[in-house]
């Protein structure tokens, strides 16, 4: 890897967590809190798309999804988003290299799979609720309730689910805006 890479690197996951930091507000509504497994996959994959098209060599995507998790810990998320982050990073790094990093259709499936850290930002919700809320207590009763009925544990394969299938989606619209505009743009 050279040092322009290690720049991409850098870039695309500034961009990526500034997207995730400004829709990750909308989690202080409790309705939105699990919707962003939703939101952060599609939103995100624009931005991811376009570092698809810088990617060339094995690691990259592994090292993007490293910082995604050590960012989350950094925030206070607690260390699942990270341990999440190594293992969906390597997938994805792989199904991509599976197709010489080149093939639109490898693009929309990396995404996918590169999306998967973001539910396991829920994890401490499901199997550490107690340690978990006992932390944020500032956020107040009421919120607290409205998530815990909104998140039952039943619902952990859901989000990983979930945010999979909105990271497809995430990546069909990066590749769509990718070829209207980007490409016009010289970007892509």
């Amino acid at each position: 890897m050279k040092g322009k890479d290690l720049i991409n690197i850098g870039i695309f996951s500034a961009i990526y967590f500034a997207i995730l930091f400004v829709v990750a507000m909308l989690g202080f509504i409790p309705i939105f809190l699990p919707l962003l497994a939703v939101i952060v996959p599609i939103i995100g994959g624009i931005p991811f798309m376009l570092f698809l098209t810088k990617v060339r060599k094995f690691g990259m995507i592994w090292i993007m999804s490293i910082v995604m998790g050590l960012l989350m810990l950094l925030t206070g998320m607690s260390w699942p988003p990270l341990a999440v982050s190594v293992v969906s990073g390597l997938l994805a790094e792989l199904v991509y290299k599976s197709g010489n990093y080149q093939r639109a259709s490898k693009a929309v499936l990396t995404n996918g799979v590169f999306s998967l850290w973001v539910a396991a930002n829920y994890l401490p919700l499901f199997f550490a609720a107690e340690a978990y809320w006992a932390s944020r207590q500032n956020f107040g009763q009421a919120y607290i309730d409205t998530v815990t009925k909104l998140m039952p544990t039943w619902m952990c394969p859901v989000m990983f689910a979930v945010a999979f299938v909105c990271g497809i989606l995430g990546g069909l619209l990066g590749k769509s805006l990718m070829k209207k505009h980007f490409e016009k743009a010289g970007i892509a």
